[in-house]
């Protein structure tokens, strides 16, 4: 397992420097000021390529540039309208110089319109760490009277209607505000920042496009892209549905085993991949973490890797993002199913063996109260995570418990 971190680019409070004292083997990190179906050209790539090749002394890092997180998908691309066929050439051709400056593993999603959604992005714990949360009545609340979407009575059940109209006449405007905020002002880092107006507009441009339309245009997009990923020698991970369940109305494609199954069987050639986000996929009960990385496996080209507590039974309820050991997801278990993984790719002489993991967002913890990180991305919070996750790898890769002597 290679250990590396995401990095938004010299703006990024954590630096170089920082991650190299994690103990970090690799970047992963995205050119966030191109838009989607924008080209990536060769001269952006190579530098970010020098950024993160130096430390704050003008020293080299001996860090490059693992993974692309992420190659964003227009989504003229998702609906298949506009210019949908010409930002595929130009993803096309950003894969080309991609490869061309030797990064070979590409992350992307196919979420429609939100990325990932979450009512609290500093949400206190009873030890004094925040961390992000999903709120099911909030996000209803805001989805039947801040954005007024006239399905959502009907989609929504009866009893979280009820309780999100509690909820939105005991909050003020600055609470309205805020919720607002931080469910559609886009992802930290991204080219792009929605209003609530825009949000309509977009959710407007999907209407009558179900899942399985929604399926056949991701596939689509992998018989166009996934034959040059092949071609160049490069793997694409396509990241799950977060959190993976309906929202607004929109179609959710990448939220199960079985979705991912179809993916890669629809367009089977190794290239096409998967990026196993055991946050997104946790949010879940009926995901088998630890069976979904046994089982599919062989295509898993990159590695999320936190936790999520679940804060009730029903399915797209309240959760909140736990510390990396703890949650729902049993990461012990998830741990062993990926090294069994590299041990098979070993035996089979496969050049891409190891599986690059990052701990993937991490609860505020000490001196991150202080520094003003993206959500999400603490520097003390990841180091956390990435030291117990380490630990694990330690562990049960020793010879000890490898050679089944405990």
């Amino acid at each position: 397992m290679r250990q590396t971190w995401r990095w938004f680019g010299p703006s990024d409070p954590v630096s170089i420097d920082d991650m190299l004292q994690a103990g970090v083997e690799g970047v992963v990190t995205a050119l966030h000021h191109r838009a989607p179906g924008e080209v990536w050209t060769p001269e952006d790539i190579a530098a970010r390529q020098r950024e993160l090749s130096v430390m704050s002394d003008g020293s080299a890092s001996g860090l490059g540039w693992d993974v692309v997180e992420s190659l964003p998908v227009s989504e003229d691309v998702k609906r298949q309208s506009g210019p949908w066929r010409e930002h595929i050439d130009s993803w096309k051709t950003s894969l080309r110089h991609l490869a061309d400056a030797g990064v070979r593993t590409i992350c992307y999603n196919f979420m429609p319109v939100l990325d990932w959604t979450r009512t609290d992005l500093a949400f206190r714990l009873p030890n004094g760490a925040t961390c992000m949360r999903f709120d099911a009545v909030d996000f209803a609340a805001f989805d039947l009277f801040l954005l007024q979407r006239p399905a959502a009575r009907e989609e929504l059940e009866p009893e979280v209607v009820e309780a999100a109209q509690r909820r939105f006449s005991e909050m003020d405007d600055a609470r309205k505000r805020q919720l607002v905020a931080n469910i559609v002002s886009g992802l930290p880092g991204a080219a792009i920042h929605m209003t609530i107006d825009e949000v309509k507009d977009h959710l407007a441009q999907y209407n009558g496009l179900h899942a399985e339309r929604l399926k056949a245009h991701l596939i689509d997009f992998l018989g166009e892209v996934a034959p040059l990923a092949q071609e160049l020698g490069m793997l694409l991970c396509c990241h799950p549905d977060d959190p993976p369940f309906p929202l607004l109305g929109l179609p959710r494609i990448m939220s199960t085993e079985a979705d991912y199954r179809a993916m890669v069987e629809a367009v089977d050639i190794p290239a096409n991949g998967i990026t196993l986000c055991t946050g997104s996929l946790g949010a879940r009960r009926d995901n088998d973490l630890p069976g979904m990385m046994a089982r599919l496996g062989d295509r898993v080209h990159f590695l999320h890797l936190r936790n999520v507590t679940l804060e009730d039974n029903r399915h797209g309820g309240s959760f909140h993002e736990a510390a990396h050991l703890e949650g729902n997801t049993d990461m012990v278990a998830v741990i062993a199913a990926v090294l069994a993984e590299e041990t098979r790719r070993k035996g089979q002489g496969r050049k891409d063996w190891q599986i690059p993991f990052r701990p993937d967002h991490g609860q505020n913890i000490l001196d991150d109260h202080i520094r003003q990180t993206r959500p999400g991305y603490p520097a003390i919070g990841r180091l956390k995570g990435l030291a117990e996750l380490r630990g694990i790898m330690t562990a049960l890769s020793h010879p000890i418990v490898a050679g089944g002597k405990i």
